[in-house]
């Protein structure tokens, strides 16, 4: 019984997971549409700027995302 129980929790944890990469992949392609730059093409000419808003987008979507997540398959 409590085998079950873990195994159904940790299969609960890797659906969360890719949901939240999901979402997260969907988010940066909302944000590079929104943007009147190629995010791509600035990330890779090291621009230091779009690296910190991108990083703090996928940090907030994935606090958000994972925690509505999370608590949705408890």
């Amino acid at each position: 019984m409590e085998l079950s129980i873990a195994l159904l929790n940790f299969v609960y944890a890797i659906a969360g997971a890719l949901l939240t990469l999901a979402f997260m992949a969907a988010g940066y392609k909302l944000f590079d549409t929104i943007t009147p730059f190629d995010t791509s093409r600035e990330l890779a000419s090291k621009n230091v700027a779009v690296g910190i808003v991108v990083g703090a987008i996928f940090i907030g979507l994935g606090i958000a995302v994972g925690l509505v997540v999370g608590l949705g398959l408890n």
